[in-house]
Parts: structure tokens; C-alpha cells; sequence
């Protein structure tokens, strides 16, 4: 402890690297099963019915983030051929024409892979213990960054909308429509805090989901909610298909 203590910021922080030098082990953290606080992984949980019996809200922005976030990839071709026998398969979900950028590619491949695909194996679950789970995707984004947000918002910039404080930053200026989309985001989440159901008065409905339909509630990019069937799904179906691909080899020990 005296040591970790003496350590300087610096030393610390390392510059914000998330990896032990060029090519090194990822060393930025996460939740570690310690036995004690954490004692077993969410999907462990869920299949025993552990999960708080409690109504869901869940979701994710469209672009959460680009780069190497899940591997090292440098092409599409080397992405692809990380699903194995389903390469043919992702290929046809994630880049259907074959004319997609890379950097498109990637970004909604680990927007998919970490939060898309997890988020719907939780509503999924929670929907099989008979409790409501709502499920959003958040792919607005206001006119002066779109440049700059090319494949749809990134990690972060739903928060400011929900709690309806665009403002609050010095030199901020919303504009009109952005204010718009905050004053339903808002109504949305204020409305499942207080009663576990987003719906409301003046607000398009939010479709409870359910794994015949699987509709979501979709802020559109030009910032209108819709509700609809999941246009992810032929993304998250691969991925959930390679997640039990992956557990299937591990299980026999390959």
C-alpha cells in the first residue's frame, strides 16, 4: 500500500494508455469476480433467476465507440474472419453491400459486440422471469456534430439528454430540436422512475418488448422516437450466435 501510494499521477494515469505499450495487455479495469463483491457474472445470474425481479430499461447510443475497443483488426476481412464459420454470415449483417468503411464497420461491430448484444440477452432475460423490459437505441445527433459523429452518437452523449441539462455547459447553445429531444428523453426516463413504464402523455409509445416481436424504441437520427422491430437484428443474431459458438468449443476443452 505505501508503494501504490508513493506512485505519482503520472504514473497513474499513464497518458490515458489502456494498454501495457504498443501491443501489450489491456490494463484498464473492470469488474473482477473476487468471490466477495463479485461473485459471479451477469449471464450466470440471469440463467439462475438471480436478477433483481424489478422492471428493465436498457439500451445504448448507435456508435458507442470505434478502434481497436474489442481487437486489434485492421481490415474488414480480418474482422470477418474472427466469427469462423459464421464469417459469411457477419459479412452479410455488417457490411451487406460490401462497400462500408472500415471505420464504420468497426464502430458498429464493437457498438454490437459490447453493449447492442448484451443489452438484449438482458431485456431477454428478464422478459423470461415474467418481468417488462424496455429496450432504446439512441442515434440522434444534433446538426452541428455531425461531422464530427459520422456513424451516429458516441459513448456519453445520450446523458445529457435525459436528464435535460444541455445547457448546463459554458458557451452551449441548443438548438430547438435538440431541446426537443431532451424534453422527451427526459419524460421517458422520468416516467419509468416512477412507475417502471417510460410511456406517457404526448410521448410516441415505447414498445414493451417481447422476443416474437422484439420492438425497441429507436431515437432516430434526425430525432424522432419510433418504435419498431430492432434493425440490429441480423448484427445481434451472428454475435449471439458466435458468443454460444465460443462457449461451445471452451465447454469441450478446444
Amino acid at each position: 500500500m505505501a508503494k501504490l501510494r508513493a506512485l505519482k499521477v503520472e504514473e497513474i494515469v499513464d497518458g490515458g494508455q489502456e494498454n501495457d505499450g504498443q501491443g501489450g495487455p489491456r490494463i484498464y479495469s473492470g469488474p473482477i469476480l473476487d468471490g466477495k463483491l463479485v461473485v459471479e457474472t451477469s449471464e450466470s445470474a440471469y440463467k439462475a433467476g438471480r436478477q433483481a425481479r424489478v422492471p428493465l430499461m436498457i439500451g445504448n447510443n448507435s456508435a458507442e465507440i470505434g478502434g481497436g475497443f474489442v481487437n486489434n483488426s485492421s481490415t474488414k476481412e480480418e474482422l470477418f474472419s474472427l466469427f469462423g464459420e459464421l464469417e459469411g454470415e457477419a459479412k452479410a449483417a455488417f457490411d451487406p453491400d460490401g462497400n462500408k468503411e472500415f471505420a464504420e464497420v468497426i464502430t458498429k461491430f464493437n457498438t454490437d459486440w459490447v453493449w447492442g448484444e448484451p443489452a438484449r440477452y438482458t431485456a431477454r432475460s428478464f422478459v423470461a422471469a415474467g418481468d417488462p423490459a424496455y429496450i432504446f437505441l439512441f442515434s440522434y445527433v444534433p446538426a452541428a456534430m455531425k461531422e464530427r459523429m459520422k456513424y451516429g452518437p458516441g459513448h456519453g452523449t445520450d446523458i445529457s439528454y435525459v436528464f435535460d441539462n444541455l445547457g448546463a455547459r459554458p458557451g452551449s447553445t441548443p438548438a430547438p430540436e435538440d431541446k426537443e429531444v431532451a424534453r422527451m428523453m427526459n419524460s421517458y426516463w422520468v416516467n419509468f422512475a416512477k412507475t417502471g413504464n417510460p410511456n406517457g402523455e404526448g410521448l410516441p409509445v415505447w414498445p414493451l418488448y417481447n422476443t416474437q416481436k422484439e420492438e425497441i424504441l429507436d431515437i432516430e437520427s434526425d430525432g424522432k422516437p419510433v418504435g419498431k422491430p430492432d434493425p440490429r437484428k441480423p448484427k445481434l443474431d451472428v454475435i449471439d450466435k458466435s458468443f454460444k459458438l465460443r462457449d461451445k468449443i471452451q465447454s469441450r476443452g478446444i
